[in-house]
């Protein structure tokens, strides 16, 4: 089709060679180690895991060098990467209450059973340039708070990732029986739906073709995926009046969960290893219950340490059950199509992006096209001014006018003869 492209190969090798000169920069500068990445900048790689599909830390380190920081273009990347892999399986559920946490909050109850651990978190930080870590590198650290953070009855658990003591609130091997979920406070007094049960084995978006109305378990992977900025506008909408959402945290958890899988030719589970998530619930005040006035569930649940994604995933994820619970639909974040059809960075920025391409055949269409209706129209105009001209009265034919020989507000016979116009 683009016949009128020439010289373009050798065009693009030179773009690859500017392009991997540009992305190491100057040579006196030492490059980037996945490591490097990997743990540094682990909120980056965290999100390009939950854009891409794939926990893969190391993969998703290189995909951020290989795209010079854009987490788009990694996402890409990572997803291109995990096409090319076979699948052999599925692992078994996430038991997300045995989460190792590192953070667990609650803005509902102050005093939440087992306690709260506020762990790394830039939420009461000054959002000063700390330049310090220009200087060195390393930046400084800040000496310890009060002890009474973290003795019991505090109401927050000690901030440490080391395993605790069996006897502490954290349980053994520092996972989370000793903190039970928030949710069971509610579900205790039947003031809060219940989950919903598993139906069989849930879809897969990336291997079944998707239609509206989409099943929560659709739902959810694909609001797991979609690009954070967009979650995160639509959020914003629904608390601004765009929608029904005005939710509490009824909890915000960051752990690590194992992961098992079951061979065929074992017949029982065998932990493969463990993933860090970010899981949040919240509570919205309902009055359609069955039972009367009760609360509902948002959800959202994605990879690696992303608790503004997870908080907005879970509020667009309430929004969108608006038809489910009888609400009226007063804004984009309930329209299922909409959401779950324009959330996906990856097919986005290549819908977009390929208009960069050459599309000088369908311009040049359009561009004939409209210099032909352009030319029609004038013709016609002229056309039409020329009729309604010769049917005005001459003067001398009774009234007045303009003088012998004129027509009111055009040229004379004589110069329409002559060819004088223009």
């Amino acid at each position: 089709m683009y016949v009128a492209v020439k010289g373009g190969a050798k065009a693009i090798d030179a773009a690859h060679r500017l392009l991997a000169k540009k992305r190491r920069g100057p040579k006196g500068i030492p490059g980037l180690s996945l490591s490097q990445i990997a743990s540094q900048l682990a909120l980056s790689v965290a999100r390009v895991m939950a854009e891409g599909s794939l926990y893969a830390p190391r993969l998703a380190a290189l995909a951020v060098k290989q795209a010079m920081g854009d987490l788009v273009e990694a996402a890409f990347l990572l997803r291109a990467a995990r096409g090319a892999y076979p699948s052999f399986g599925r692992s078994l559920p996430l038991d997300t209450s045995e989460m190792r946490l590192s953070r667990r909050i609650s803005a509902t109850w102050k005093d939440l059973p087992g306690g709260q651990k506020l762990g790394p978190t830039f939420d009461y930080t000054h959002r000063l340039l700390e330049h310090s870590l220009a200087d060195d590198g390393e930046g400084r650290i800040p000496a310890p708070g009060p002890a009474a953070l973290s003795v019991p009855g505090a109401g927050f658990a000690p901030d440490s990732d080391t395993p605790a003591r069996p006897d502490s609130p954290l349980g053994r091997a520092g996972k989370s029986q000793g903190m039970p979920r928030a949710a069971s406070i509610l579900l205790s007094e039947g003031i809060l739906e219940q989950g919903e049960e598993g139906g069989g084995e849930p879809g897969d978006i990336t291997r079944e073709t998707q239609g509206f109305p989409m099943g929560r378990d659709m739902r959810l992977q694909t609001l797991g995926r979609a690009d954070e900025g967009f979650l995160l506008s639509l959020a914003y909408s629904t608390q601004r009046g765009f929608g029904s959402t005005h939710p509490f945290v009824n909890e915000l958890r960051i752990g690590k969960a194992e992961v098992s899988f079951v061979p065929a030719e074992l017949g029982f589970p065998v932990v493969v290893g463990e993933i860090e998530l970010t899981e949040c619930e919240t509570v919205n005040q309902f009055m359609g219950g069955p039972g009367g006035p009760m609360f509902t569930r948002g959800y959202g649940l994605v990879f690696g340490n992303n608790e503004r994604k997870a908080l907005a995933m879970a509020l667009v994820e309430r929004a969108l059950r608006a038809e489910e619970l009888g609400e009226p639909l007063k804004g984009p974040a309930q329209d299922q199509e909409f959401v779950l059809a324009h959330g996906d960075n990856v097919e986005a920025s290549g819908f977009v992006g390929h208009l960069k391409l050459p599309h000088y055949v369908d311009f040049q269409s359009e561009l004939g096209l409209l210099r032909d209706i352009r030319k029609n129209r004038s013709n016609t105009k002229r056309e039409g001014e020329e009729e309604r001209l010769s049917f005005r009265p001459l003067e001398g034919a009774g009234g007045t006018g303009p003088p012998a020989g004129k027509t009111r507000g055009g040229p004379s016979p004589a110069e329409r003869d002559g060819g004088d116009l223009p």
